[in-house]
């Protein structure tokens, strides 16, 4: 079974845990220091007699306590270390991650959209294509939803336009080797139809 995955809350615990164990082993040292003993000094005196001056079972346990937390830290330390290891791999692998599939994208966006399927020989003005900015010589990326690999026939581009009447359509044309956005909206106008132009297919 996968271990859980470490998150940023569990590190601030595990930080909170190891200041917690080092005020305790000030406490424990600020203790032997005020019974005038460290951790080596002999407790007994030059004859051999336990020393009367100081507390004995206190600066044992103190003794004792500081060893225990010492234990304690160097274990916190290792999972700190080991958590944030866990976090920044994460967060790795998480670029990674999203750096290929934005990569992806745009090579797929590069490749597809690219290849035009229809050319517009005609406009006129003051018709909604025109009004949009189709110009002569246009050539047809994307119309709505069409584009080269679903495009079929020009009944194609026919029902777009029908079923977006009054909606603008987003279309894209290379022009002079540019490739351009452009925002139509079918309607009826004073012309036929509601485009205004005329669109042939590209012979492949």
């Amino acid at each position: 079974m996968a271990e859980p995955a470490v998150s940023a809350h569990d590190v601030q615990c595990l930080v909170r845990r190891k200041d917690e164990i080092e005020a305790q082993i000030r406490a424990c040292y600020e203790l032997l220091e005020d019974k005038g003993v460290g951790m080596s000094e002999p407790l007994v005196d030059a004859e051999g007699y336990p020393r009367a001056d100081v507390d004995l079972y206190q600066v044992r346990t103190a003794r004792h306590n500081i060893i225990c937390l010492q234990n304690d830290h160097k274990a916190v330390m290792r999972e700190v270390e080991e958590a944030l290891h866990q976090l920044h791999a994460r967060e790795k692998e998480k670029r990674a991650r999203d750096e290929a599939e934005a990569q992806a994208e745009a090579v797929s966006q590069n490749q597809s959209p690219s290849q035009p399927f229809a050319r517009v020989n005609a406009v006129t003005p003051g018709s909604p294509a025109s009004l949009a900015g189709l110009q002569v010589d246009d050539e047809i990326v994307e119309f709505g939803s069409v584009k080269a690999h679903n495009f079929q026939t020009l009944q194609n581009i026919a029902t777009v336009v029908q079923h977006s009447e009054g909606k603008p359509l987003s279309v894209s044309v290379i022009r002079g080797g540019e490739k351009v956005h452009l925002g139509l909206t079918p309607k009826h106008w004073a012309g036929k139809g509601l485009l205004g132009c005329n669109i042939v297919p590209l012979q492949r």
